[in-house]
């Protein structure tokens, strides 16, 4: 992906994009693809959302707001970055449909080394704790960088033990939003020493349905994540999930099959992941996936043909819809069974999603919305 430097209205247009009605990662994608800008893609929004079949105007982000969110990160020194910029998370180019702009504060260089994520229970036991420790100082002595979500127990001893050798943190809420609040020093230190990042704007409180999105990110930014203690139903297995989906390493940690804080864990070795009961389990399973330190330029941000600005004709509509319902269906399929060309049905399909009635899945699958 070839480096792009943003002026002030493209940036402020481009967080007004993304945070526009209906608009995801990959609608984002399409359009500045196809219209060149995020301000010809806003003004061709609404005529979009109509020809989905939207009967009210859709809700754009306004350029008040967007210059509110980028004053209010600047006047703490974060700043928004998009993927198209070098100090964007280069390993989160890499996922599905990865948030198009974060907010960063601290020192993105961190990223250029290898990352490895240590993630697990907020109950965390004394052991849990100090073998999360005992991981974070050893890799970052190794020249790895640690990700974790600065989350009570495991997460805050790893980064409390790679704060001098390099930590990144991955947020809930908006960066000068400090929570847990027992983590305000160590929130403070990160954003001087490390790199905090987040891709909700600043001054968003941290909401349960937030997290998960925020657990995408953390395996995103990583070459793998180890699992220190997690119960069977925890945020840390949401984690390990996406980044088994994602293609990195999972490893876990044993445990005493008597604590359920190491259910997950023991779960996660059963089902194929990494055991580790020292740093060189760690290092041996990374070198035995060395194209996981190289994984090259950026993949192309979507495979179906741009949105276009000729009107899809009735027939072709009506052709997409019939093989549309509320199961997901590959595109392919779509493409195939209707007979339509790849342009006319991703016309379609853009125009449906922009308009709330379609919703995008992993496998570049789509459903409709059943009202």
């Amino acid at each position: 992906m070839t480096s792009v430097s943003l002026t002030h209205d493209e940036r402020r247009d481009r967080l007004r994009l993304i945070r526009s009605e209906n608009i995801g990662p990959t609608t984002y994608q399409r359009l500045i693809e196809h219209y060149g800008s995020a301000a010809d893609a806003l003004i061709a929004l609404p005529e979009l959302s109509q020809r989905g079949g939207l009967k009210r105007q859709i809700r754009l982000y306004s350029p008040a707001d967007a210059d509110r969110d980028i004053e209010r990160a600047a006047a703490m020194g974060a700043r928004f970055v998009e993927l198209s910029e070098d100090d964007y998370p280069a390993l989160m180019r890499h996922i599905d449909a990865p948030p198009p702009l974060v907010c960063i504060i601290g020192q993105p260089g961190i990223l250029s080394r290898p990352t490895l994520a240590i993630v697990g229970a907020r109950n965390a036991s004394a052991n849990g704790r100090k073998f999360a420790r005992q991981m974070a100082a050893e890799l970052g002595n190794q020249g790895i960088t640690i990700v974790s979500g600065l989350a009570r127990g495991i997460d805050t001893a790893a980064h409390q033990a790679s704060l001098e050798t390099g930590t990144a943190a991955v947020l809930a809420g908006g960066l000068d939003v400090i929570y847990p609040p027992e983590n305000a020093e160590l929130h403070h230190a990160i954003a001087e020493r490390g790199l905090l990042v987040s891709e909700m704007a600043p001054g968003t409180r941290p909401k349960a349905e937030f997290f998960p999105r925020r657990n995408r990110l953390i395996s995103g930014m990583s070459r793998g994540v180890l699992v220190v203690e997690a119960a069977l139903r925890s945020g840390s297995l949401i984690t390990a999930r996406l980044a088994g989906e994602q293609g990195r390493d999972v490893l876990a940690v044993p445990g005493s099959p008597l604590d359920p804080r190491a259910a997950g864990t023991n779960k996660l070795i059963r089902d194929g992941a990494v055991l580790v009961s020292g740093v060189s389990d760690i290092l041996d399973a990374i070198a035995e996936h060395p194209a996981q330190f190289d994984l090259g330029p950026a993949p192309a941000a979507a495979k179906q043909a741009p949105a276009g600005d000729t009107v899809v004709g009735d027939a072709d509509r009506r052709a997409v819809l019939s093989l549309l319902g509320p199961s997901p269906v590959e595109i392919d399929d779509l493409i195939r069974e209707s007979g339509c060309t790849s342009q006319s049905v991703a016309n379609v399909l853009l125009e449906l999603e922009i308009a709330g009635k379609l919703t995008r899945h992993a496998g570049q699958r789509v459903s409709m919305n059943i009202a």
